[in-house]
């Protein structure tokens, strides 16, 4: 099996022994017989260290993006927390991008900086900056890059900055969430690390939430995974069930997405009432060329800053009758937020703050039709 598509579906997916079922099933077990003390059956003891249907999302996962080991986690936090617990050191560094999910940044700066760890914010589309953000780094230094941002949508060079990072000495972190393995693959493109809120994309319905790791060195994987063994961050067999689920129609969704998020950045961008719109498929977008050199389509995120303001801003977002006003993204169903009171309230007066006329949207996979005329619609308002 090489396609993407057919590895979305069976890498790690074989029917049931006994009874020939097509769909594994799911363990919803705590804990397992043992044939006399240690006689563990399959290598199984306790669910916390490990699950049978746990273990068959984990295969995939590092499958589709091409890693030696991939684990998954009770959310996207709590496997960012895992990764740099088990790779950083008082004294060490993070340099992260000036546009990331909020809460990766409060993450860092909130729980880690205490701990001693260095915290640099950079423009990461200009390799020059990071150059010299990672100049003089201490022996640990994690460069994290995010790409496409959330939510402004920045484009940074995978593989730039893999060279960039690895000439510093540092662990090249790419979180993935906003285009999924199905549109970029980081690892192949020189990352170490991908990260990923699989409730997002992997998912896909808005139905459950887990994060995942996925690493190409054996080393900091299993360093990984002892962190989440005695911290007990887990994905419950029930989540890594539905998520596995997700995957299997992850790659025709994303082209979905694709193609309806193309179509509405275009429509809002003819409209009078915008004053911008955030989305690399747009040629006009600042990034849009090294996203389509690295990536397989655009997404179905996109952002976009209203020419009236932020109570334009607001009165959009909480006038779409299609998009629901909600946070998170990726499903199915199209969302729409306002990132500057909602997913980024956290980082409201530092450099990482997002303009209070900039409305999110992530795009499902309705009719197109229906979605341009409802943003039109609230547009209007």
């Amino acid at each position: 099996m090489t396609e993407f598509s057919t590895r979305a579906i069976h890498a790690g997916q074989e029917p049931d022994g006994p009874t020939g079922a097509v769909i594994p099933p799911l363990y919803l077990t705590s804990t397992y017989v043992q044939d006399g003390i240690g006689g563990l059956r399959g290598g199984y003891e306790y669910s916390r260290s490990g699950n049978p249907t746990r273990d068959s999302l984990q295969t995939l996962l590092a499958d589709l993006d091409g890693g030696v080991a991939a684990y998954s986690f009770s959310s996207g936090l709590a496997g960012e927390d895992a990764l740099l617990r088990a790779y950083l050191e008082p004294g060490a560094r993070i340099v992260m991008g000036n546009d990331v999910y909020g809460g990766t940044h409060r993450l860092a700066n909130r729980l880690h900086v205490p701990w001693g760890i260095d915290l640099v914010t950079v423009e990461m589309s200009e390799p020059d900056r990071v150059r010299a953000a990672l100049a003089d780094s201490p022996a640990k230094t994690v460069l994290w890059v995010e790409t496409p941002t959330n939510p402004l949508m920045k484009i940074a060079d995978i593989e730039v900055l893999a060279a960039i990072g690895h000439e510093a000495g540092a662990l090249v972190v790419v979180d993935n969430t906003f285009a999924s393995p199905a549109l970029q693959q980081p690892l192949s493109l020189g990352a170490d690390v991908v990260v990923y809120s699989t409730t997002k994309y992997l998912g896909g319905h808005s139905d459950v939430v887990g994060g995942a790791v996925v690493l190409r060195d054996q080393e900091l994987a299993d360093k990984v995974q002892f962190v989440q063994f005695g911290g007990g961050a887990i994905s419950s067999p029930f989540d890594a069930w539905l998520t596995i689920r997700g995957i299997k129609t992850l790659s025709v969704r994303m082209e979905r997405h694709s193609q309806n998020a193309q179509t509405v950045a275009e429509a809002l961008l003819a409209h009078p009432a915008v004053e911008h719109v955030y989305y690399p498929g747009l040629p006009e977008h600042q990034g849009h060329d090294v996203a389509a050199k690295q990536m397989r389509g655009f997404g179905g995120m996109l952002s976009v800053a209203l020419a009236g303001g932020p109570e334009a801003a607001k009165r959009f977002a909480e006038s779409t009758e299609l998009f629901a006003l909600a946070e998170s993204l990726g499903g199915v169903e199209s969302l729409i937020g306002y990132p500057s009171e909602m997913t980024h309230a956290s980082v409201k007066g530092t450099e990482l703050a997002v303009p209070e006329n900039v409305v999110r949207l992530s795009v499902g996979i309705e009719d197109a039709g229906d979605l341009v005329a409802d943003v039109q619609q609230a547009l209007e308002r």
